[in-house]
């Protein structure tokens, strides 16, 4: 009788326990879809991953938005074979003895900029150096000076163009070194460079 009466016992704990089982599964699922019909719309939908190159991009750009910069030659910049540098446009222009631009690109600007006017390349240092502020610079192309600090066209070793520490008396009017170059064999003593606002 004593084992009979276990095997009762035990077959309704177990139909208990799958009961129990059962209905906790119903209610569990009912809570999913209630609470999957209840997401907004803006967390429901999986978010696109942004690429490397979109990233990278975001860190590069400044967080205000990028201003426009012209690239035609500015108006009353000189005649002849001369460089022109435009402050506010933070761009240069290599001008041929016809009076033609054969290469623009943009610049970043020194600490210290010289007044608009016509000025002349004074000297000339090819061979890498480090620069007023501590970055190693080549092809160093001046032509002015602003509180007794040499002004002149450069490009950095490392390539970059950071914008200079405004507390650092620089006069580095920084390119890339692809535009360095190409300074470096335009710009020899003696030619014109044309600073305009």
């Amino acid at each position: 009788m004593e084992a009979k009466g276990a095997r009762t016992v035990s077959r309704g704990s177990s139909g208990i326990v799958a009961g129990l089982t059962a209905a906790a599964l119903v209610a569990v699922g009912v809570l999913a879809y209630q609470a999957s019909a209840n997401v907004p719309d803006n967390l429901a939908a999986p978010r696109p991953k942004a690429s490397a190159s979109a990233s990278a991009t975001e860190h590069a750009e400044p967080k205000e938005k990028k201003k426009s910069r012209p690239t035609a030659l500015p108006a009353g910049s000189g005649t002849g074979q001369r460089v022109v540098y435009a402050l506010a446009d933070r761009r240069v222009w290599l001008v041929d003895a016809a009076g033609k631009a054969t290469r623009t690109f943009e610049v970043m600007p020194s600490a210290l900029n010289p007044l608009p006017g016509t000025y002349r390349v004074s000297t000339r240092s090819g061979a890498p150096s480090k620069g007023s502020d501590g970055v190693m610079i080549e092809h160093v192309v001046r032509f002015a000076v602003v509180d007794d600090a040499a002004v002149g066209f450069s490009a950095a070793v490392d390539g970059s163009m950071e914008s200079p520490d405004p507390t650092l008396r620089t006069g580095g009017v920084r390119m890339s070194r692809e535009d360095g170059d190409a300074m470096w064999k335009f710009a020899m003593v003696g030619t014109k460079v044309v600073v305009v606002r």
